[in-house]
């Protein structure tokens, strides 16, 4: 699987706007062929910052669901135009019983 684990920080004053942003994104995302697992979280102590976690088949399923209409309309035409600062890390499934 890939996985990707982003942090979103919200400009002050925008965090309502970018979480209903990714609200629209979920919901789009529901579903969809090539994501396993997709999952935002918000931190209790600021709400300013949102966590991720997603799952995909492959490199190219993340590859679609970036060019998605909902991806493109509420994450790149809004939500991140709104954030303080974005961070992505990629990960791919390892098997430690799996040379490599």
């Amino acid at each position: 699987a890939y996985t990707v684990c982003a942090t979103w920080v919200a400009k002050d004053g925008e965090e309502d706007a970018v979480a209903r942003a990714l609200a629209h994104i979920f919901e789009g995302a529901r579903g969809a062929e090539g994501i396993l697992a997709y999952q935002f979280h918000r931190d209790p102590a600021d709400p300013r910052r949102f966590f991720f976690y997603e799952q995909y088949e492959n490199a190219a399923a993340y590859d679609r669901h970036l060019k998605a209409p909902y991806v493109l309309e509420h994450a790149f035409g809004d939500a991140i135009l709104r954030l303080e600062s974005r961070e992505r890390v990629f990960w791919e499934t390892w098997d430690p019983n799996v040379a490599g």
